[in-house]
C-alpha cells in the first residue's frame, strides 16, 4: 500500500476548485458504476437483512420461551415427603452375567444398593437378534449372577435387559411389523425368563410413536409374564414436550425421538414398569434440564396407571456430544425435577421411583447426589 499519496501532476483542479461558471463534470466512469450497481442493490440486500431477521425470530423466539418455562418449571421447593419409594432401579452392564465380575463384585454392589431405595436391577443379558432370536451364548453366567444377588440381597430383583436396533430410521435392524420377528422374541422371553430372571426389561430403539406393532407385541410378552409371575418393563422414549412435536421433529431431522403422551399412556397400560429415558435431552443448562425432567414426570404422570411402576431416568455417565451435556444433565437436577414433577401432579404416587443410567460410569459423586436428594 501507498502510504503517501501523490497529487495527479497533470495541470487539472479539482472538481470543488473549478469556476462558478463552470458547469459540473459528468462522474468518471468507475464511480457511476459504483454508484449503480450500489443502487441496484441496495433494496435486494434490505429484503436479504430481512428475510435473515424474520427466520431468527422465528426460530430463536420460540426456543428462548421455552428455555424460559423450563427454568420457571425448575423453581419453588418439592413437597415433604417426595423422596424415594423404594421403587427405583438402575441398569448394569453385560460384564454382570458374561464372566467378568466375582462373587466379591456382587458382595460390593449389595452393600452399595443397602443405603438406596433400589429394587430392580436390569441386567444386559442380550442383545437379541434382528429376527428376534436370543442365543443362550450371551448370557453364560446369569444363573449365577441371579442367585448370587438373591443371597446378597434377598429383596432385589433382577431383570434381563433385552433390546435391539429397530430398522424405524435405516435399512438394518429389527422389523416389528414381521409377525414371525414378534412370535421370536416372545420365545426369546420364555427362554430366558426359565434361566431363573425375576423379569424381563425391552429397550427397542428408535422406536416411533403410535406403533400399533409394538403394542401388539407388548400384549403377547404380558401374557407370558403374567403367567410365570414375572415383570414386564420397558425403557420408554420422552414425551412431547408440545403437542405433536415428534411429528415436527421427524420432519426436520428425520428422527422424531418422542412419543406423543397418548400413545405413552398406552404402553404405559401394557406393562408392570416403565422407564423414561430422560437423558439425552439437548438441555445447554443445570436448570433448563431439571426443568424439562419437572415437565416430563407430570406428562408422564397424568397417563400412567397407579398400577404401574413408574421410573424417571437419571444420568449416571458423562459425556460431552449433542444431545447431553455432561454440566447440564447432572443426577441432582434429574432428581430435583422428578421431585418437582411428583409434587406438582401426584405426590402421593406410590408407584413410583428413579432409575440410574448406568453402573459402569458412576462415580461415587453420582452415587451421593441420588442419596441427598432422593434417599435421604
Amino acid at each position: 500500500m501507498d502510504t503517501d499519496p501523490k497529487e495527479p501532476d497533470d495541470g487539472a483542479k479539482p472538481a470543488d476548485a473549478a469556476g462558478e461558471d463552470a458547469p459540473p463534470g459528468p462522474p468518471a466512469a468507475d464511480d457511476e458504476g459504483r454508484t449503480g450497481a450500489a443502487g441496484r442493490r441496495r433494496p435486494w440486500v434490505r429484503r436479504t437483512r430481512r428475510t435473515v431477521l424474520a427466520v431468527v425470530l422465528i426460530v430463536l423466539l420460540p426456543v428462548l420461551a421455552s428455555q424460559i418455562a423450563l427454568r420457571v418449571n425448575y423453581t419453588g421447593d418439592p413437597a415433604d415427603g417426595t423422596y424415594t419409594r423404594n421403587k427405583d432401579a438402575i441398569w448394569l452392564g453385560h460384564a454382570w452375567v458374561d464372566g467378568r465380575k466375582k462373587d466379591a463384585d456382587v458382595t460390593a454392589l449389595a452393600q452399595e444398593l443397602a443405603t438406596t431405595g433400589i429394587r430392580d436391577l436390569y441386567v444386559h443379558s442380550g442383545p437379541l437378534e434382528h429376527n428376534g432370536t436370543l442365543p443362550e451364548s450371551a448370557y453364560p453366567r446369569a444363573r449365577w449372577f441371579i442367585d448370587a444377588v438373591h443371597r446378597a440381597a434377598p429383596d432385589i430383583r433382577v431383570q434381563a435387559w433385552l433390546g435391539d436396533v429397530l430398522a424405524t430410521e435405516s435399512p438394518d435392524g429389527m422389523r416389528l411389523e414381521r409377525p414371525e420377528t414378534r412370535a421370536a422374541i416372545v420365545t426369546s422371553t420364555r427362554q430366558i425368563l426359565a434361566t431363573g430372571y425375576d423379569g424381563v426389561h425391552f429397550d427397542l430403539e428408535p422406536l416411533h410413536s403410535d406403533d400399533g406393532d409394538y403394542l401388539t407385541l407388548l400384549d403377547d410378552l404380558r401374557a407370558v409374564t403374567r403367567a410365570q409371575d414375572a415383570q414386564l418393563s420397558i425403557a420408554a422414549h420422552q414425551i412431547d414436550p408440545l403437542p405433536g412435536f415428534h411429528s415436527f421433529w421427524g420432519t426436520v431431522a428425520g428422527h422424531p425421538k418422542w412419543w406423543s403422551q397418548k400413545f405413552f399412556g398406552q404402553v404405559a397400560r401394557r406393562v408392570d414398569q416403565i422407564a423414561v429415558m430422560s437423558y439425552d435431552t439437548m438441555q445447554p443448562l443445570e436448570s433448563t434440564y431439571g426443568g424439562y425432567v419437572a415437565q416430563q414426570t407430570s406428562l408422564a404422570l397424568e397417563v400412567t396407571p397407579q398400577s404401574t411402576d413408574l421410573l424417571m431416568g437419571m444420568p449416571f455417565y458423562h459425556e460431552n456430544r449433542f444431545g447431553h451435556w455432561n454440566h447440564a444433565e447432572t443426577v441432582a437436577a434429574a432428581v430435583r425435577g422428578a421431585r418437582l414433577g411428583l409434587s406438582r401432579t401426584d405426590p402421593d404416587r406410590a408407584n413410583f421411583g428413579v432409575a440410574a443410567y448406568v453402573d459402569f460410569a458412576a462415580t461415587e459423586s453420582d452415587w451421593a447426589a441420588y442419596r441427598d436428594g432422593w434417599v435421604r
